[in-house]
């Protein structure tokens, strides 16, 4: 089963809303903004660290970077560093390599979420390829993802 049919059987099972929406192949969340005319804060990027050893989902605003020293604060860890590809492909064996969703919860990695995003009505993300985005309500995404929520990005 690829991504997309994964996530929206566990969507439709949880009688969740959802949008997905197909562009041109793009590769970061930034140029997926542009490809659908939404701004980059509406775009939600999903980065991959290692921390200690333990692979973490970390989701925020494309337009954002990750602050290292609140990462290491929330994680609860003395390391943190973003994971390479070849540490998390692995893990998201439905998925083009980069294109993850994040709902880490259905592959076994936890998911965090800067707060930035909780403040959206919908949250924007990719679906397992380069091409495709889904939107879905925050409050769906916190429900079903079950993020920590935490204050780990700022403005690049």
């Amino acid at each position: 089963m690829k991504c997309r049919e994964r996530l929206e059987l566990y969507l439709r099972e949880n009688h969740a809303d959802f949008e997905v929406m197909t562009h041109s192949e793009v590769f970061t969340m930034q140029e997926v903004a542009a490809a659908l005319h939404v701004p980059g804060d509406h775009v939600a990027k999903v980065v991959i660290v290692n921390a200690d050893g333990a692979m973490a989902m970390l989701v925020l605003p494309a337009p954002y970077r990750l602050a290292f020293n609140q990462v290491r604060s929330l994680l609860g860890t003395k390391d943190a560093r973003l994971a390479s590809e070849e540490e998390f492909t692995g893990l998201f064996p439905d998925c083009d390599t980069g294109a993850m969703p994040p709902f880490g919860n259905l592959y076994g990695v936890p998911v965090h979420v800067d707060r930035s995003l909780a403040d959206q009505t919908n949250i924007l993300f990719r679906v397992g390829t380069h091409t495709e985005t889904m939107k879905l309500a925050y409050s769906d995404f916190a429900r079903l993802a079950q993020p920590i929520a935490g204050s780990f990005a700022e403005e690049a």
